[in-house]
């Protein structure tokens, strides 16, 4: 499940209190656009949190902006310092993903791989066979 920083923070008690009871159901959870909203580090910490996804406006400029670089590499640090697994939004080249893969980031998330679909032409996409209703 993802959740924004901006969400977290609206109420962080409560929401740590329900997300360690979802958890106890086997609900994993992600920190979506880390680095863009109101979020404390100090709460970081106490969330039950599974991954970190990196948000598009440090990803997008990897390779133009010399500055995007560092704050990527410390998103990805942080994350793996605390045991997290980490998301990069908004992969669209080739060159974006090279320079994550060096930082030590192997997920992405976006155009780059495809645009969403419906799950038959994902399926078909993917050489996989057709889903089934359930």
């Amino acid at each position: 499940m993802e959740l924004t920083e901006s969400l977290l923070m609206s109420d962080p008690e409560g929401t740590i209190d329900k997300m360690l009871h979802l958890r106890q159901l086997g609900i994993r959870f992600a920190l979506d656009d880390f680095g863009t909203g109101y979020s404390s580090l100090a709460y970081l910490k106490s969330l039950p949190l599974d991954t970190l996804k990196i948000d598009i406006a440090f990803v997008k400029d990897l390779t133009l902006d010399m500055q995007a670089t560092p704050i990527a590499a410390t998103i990805i640090a942080l994350a793996e310092s605390l045991g997290l697994d980490v998301i990069a939004e908004g992969t669209e080249t080739a060159d974006q993903c090279r320079v994550l893969a060096r930082l030590g980031c192997h997920v992405y998330q976006d155009y780059y791989f495809g645009k969403p679909a419906p799950a038959v032409e994902f399926a078909r996409r993917n050489g996989a066979s057709s889903p089934t209703a359930s």
